[in-house]
């Protein structure tokens, strides 16, 4: 009861004052206790997974006209997407019959936790973990490889470097294992694909969320659908959010605007059109130097190293997309889309290059540079589903046609101090320190100010023309026994021109990969598979910048995936998959003796995970994963006994949802990361850590929820992830957000 009045509460700041300074006082008990209770809950999910509890699921479809279920439930409904179906591979295939490791994040699910961002979705997902990004992108480490070219929006390729919004989500699916087949270049390790909310057809309903956090930060979500005459509906999605956070100096806000229309041209016949307008602005914190012990340095948690003012990211974006469907015959569909986006991005920063706490503690060395790029990026694909009877054999064959046109521009200055006359100046270690739009004063006591347009480090015009066809048969055995075969052929054709050395190179790349599955169902809620396929990502640096010098005779590094697994779906509300892999990655070298040859350098990670998730019965909900990953190092010379950067050993998060009432609603989780080295040459460490999380949810009416998300509640000191050996990200302290959510 105290909780429903503290919801309802106009106050929110005091009571985000006065809820943290108790929190803080409780620390230690409530690490022993939370940490007891998620156990348990655990371990009796599993106990009660086998009793065939019917699925909450089925209570809510016989009572469409509850609003408030709408709001209790992780569930999403529609036409096509669904909780358990993957839309990423051109058609929704249900989870139980994919051969590989997947997580899908509802809309809702999204909500309840509080995630409002892919980092958050991250840190409660198995076999996937956060890298830093440098502070302005998102950047995924999937099973060892990070990578910044495997995200995609309803199935297309989304390779601009940025922060993607959630509000006008449907799901988010993240898929394990090289994906090349249905994805093409990149997909090593796995791929992200964010699949959009569109219009729906006879139906009309308006929502608003606004929340509010202990930081300052504030955000506004509409989403709105209607239907217009003649089988036409159209739904807007939108969003204005301040940003704000526990680091000195960070602010920013983002603004999102999404119109989409849904038309039925007839029973077989449909077309979703979609803009999107983008403008995101926010402060670039690339945190905080490791000490002699090759850790984070603890006492400089509240230190800012950067410029209040030129630390920034800037994006504006313009993105069209357009899918159409059509069916042939009750046993031939096919569908084409069309995706343009144009991108206009810059980010600036400051970060510590250089720190000796052992000689010189009370200094460190910064550098800098400003980044500018220009892309646009036209895609056209093409996919046919047929089925279709060989004998007693059945097929289901997709076939795809993909095309991709990029142009892109970007150059990138360094810093250039006046002092130094190069990209590196000494600055003593101050809160703030002493610099603020490029001018300052460094260590010694000198003036000292930046010009940002004097080192001209590259500047580059590319153009690419990437052309695909894939093809892959679902061969139905047996009624128990199903074997998936396929290959996809790449053509990457790039051309850049160097304009700070006045050069022009190009480069063709042409690669078949394969794909082998088997699944075995002895019973239709349990399958066992084993797949094998294979990936390649083009050697043309970092988000195509160049292929200049010997970058220009590499062949593309190619990844190599096999993996077994099984999953359960216990009843039709909860399911238990895991998987072991291995990924062996093959990255061609220029010799050593002989420059005009190259050496194949193998290396390879592997790692089993696990997750348990789904409705234990009408009131409790459960999601929680472990990853355990291995791996080492292997140059020219053979194993190096190092371990791969980002490669934590043990992984571990869970979810807990207990519907207490009607109207009441709590939510406890948990997320471990194990320590992992910074750097590849394993003298960085970022410390292991736990963070607990909590929500509260009432229902004031069937069409008002309010609700608290309470971030890190024990209020640890842990640092999340990190891109070099100085730069590690300073995790949030405890916080809070409140929440309303209107139906209307």
């Amino acid at each position: 009861m105290h909780l429903t009045l503290i919801l309802i509460s106009t106050k929110m700041h005091r009571f985000f004052t006065i809820s943290i300074s108790i929190m803080k006082l409780l620390k230690p008990y409530l690490l022993s206790t939370v940490v007891f209770y998620l156990l348990f809950f655990t371990t009796t999910a599993f106990t009660q997974s086998t009793k065939g509890i019917e699925k909450t699921k089925q209570s809510v479809a016989q009572d469409e006209e509850s609003e408030t279920s709408d709001l209790d439930k992780l569930i999403v409904s529609g036409k096509f997407l669904y909780s358990d179906q993957v839309n990423a591979l051109k058609t929704p295939t249900p989870i139980i019959d994919v051969p590989q490791s997947l997580s899908i994040i509802t809309a809702d699910q999204m909500a309840q936790q509080g995630f409002n961002s892919i980092g958050d979705i991250i840190d409660y997902t198995p076999g996937v973990n956060t890298s830093q990004g440098e502070g302005h992108r998102d950047a995924v480490v999937f099973r060892g490889v990070r990578s910044t070219a495997d995200f995609f929006i309803d199935g297309v390729r989304d390779d601009v470097q940025y922060f993607r919004p959630l509000y006008n989500l449907e799901q988010v699916e993240i898929l394990r294992g090289p994906n090349a087949l249905l994805f093409g270049r990149g997909g090593t390790g796995g791929i992200l694909n964010r699949v959009t909310k569109k219009a729906t057809f006879g139906e009309s309903f308006n929502s608003l969320q606004a929340s509010v956090d202990s930081f300052g930060g504030f955000g506004v979500q509409i989403d709105s659908n209607f239907s217009g005459e003649k089988n036409m509906a159209f739904r807007i999605n939108a969003m204005y959010e301040g940003l704000e956070n526990h680091r000195d100096f960070f602010d920013g806000e983002r603004i999102g605007f999404n119109p989409t229309a849904h038309l039925i041209f007839s029973t077989d016949t449909t077309l979703d059109l979609s803009y999107e307008y983008l403008d995101h602005q926010r402060f670039i914190d690339r945190g905080i130097p490791t000490g002699s012990d090759g850790r984070p340095v603890e006492s400089f948690e509240n230190i800012v190293f950067g410029d209040p003012n030129l630390n920034t990211t800037e994006l504006q974006a313009h993105l069209f997309r357009a899918a159409l469907q059509h069916e042939f015959t009750e046993n031939l569909k096919g569908n084409f889309s069309a995706f343009y986006g144009d991108y206009d991005k810059l980010y600036q920063n400051f970060y510590v290059s250089g720190y000796d706490q052992v000689n010189t503690p009370d200094v460190v060395t910064l550098d800098g540079y400003v980044d500018t790029t220009q892309r646009q990026n036209m895609i056209l694909s093409g996919n046919l589903i047929g089925q279709f009877f060989t004998g007693s054999i059945a097929h289901t064959l997709v076939t795809g046609i993909e095309f991709i046109n990029t142009s892109s521009d970007q150059d990138r200055y360094n810093a250039f101090w006046n002092t130094t006359m190069d990209d590196n100046e000494i600055f003593s270690i101050n809160r703030p320190l002493n610099l603020r739009d490029g001018i300052g004063t460094n260590a010694a006591g000198n003036p000292t100010s930046n010009d940002f347009s004097v080192d001209l480090n590259d500047d580059t015009r590319v153009d690419i023309d990437v052309f695909s066809v894939f093809i892959q048969d679902e061969i139905q055995l047996t009624d128990q026994l199903d074997l998936i075969l396929g290959a996809r052929f790449d053509s990457f054709d790039i051309d850049v021109y160097n304009v700070k050395s006045d050069e022009r190179r190009s480069r063709k790349d042409e690669e078949v990969s394969p794909r082998f599955g088997l699944i075995y169902k002895p019973q239709e809620n349990i399958s066992i598979y084993g797949s094998y396929s294979e990936s390649f990502l083009p050697r043309s640096g970092g988000q195509f910048a160049n292929i200049n010098g010997n970058n220009n005779q590499l062949d593309p590094n190619t990844f190599t995936n096999r993996e077994v697994g099984l999953k359960w779906d216990f009843n039709r509300g909860l399911s238990l998959t895991a998987a072991v892999f291995e990924i062996e990655q093959s990255s061609p070298q220029v010799a050593d003796e002989d420059p005009s040859t190259l050496d194949i350098i193998d290396s390879e990670t592997d790692g089993f995970e696990i997750q348990l998730k789904g409705q234990i019965n009408d009131s409790w909900y459960i999601s929680a994963g472990y990853t355990n990953l291995d791996g080492e190092q292997v140059n020219r010379n053979g194993p190096t006994g190092l371990r791969p950067r980002e490669l934590p050993e043990n992984m571990f998060s869970i979810w807990n949802n207990f519907q207490v009432t009607d109207k009441l609603g709590l939510g406890l989780g948990l997320s471990y990361q194990d320590d992992s080295f910074i750097n590849n040459s394993n003298s960085a460490t970022l410390p292991s850590y736990t963070r607990i999380d909590a929500a509260a949810f009432y229902d004031v009416s069937n069409r008002l929820r309010i609700q608290l998300n309470v971030e890190n509640l024990t209020d640890e000191l842990y640092f999340p992830n990190s891109h070099s050996t100085h730069q590690a990200t300073v995790g949030a302290p405890l916080n809070a957000r409140m929440t309303v959510n209107w139906l209307f």
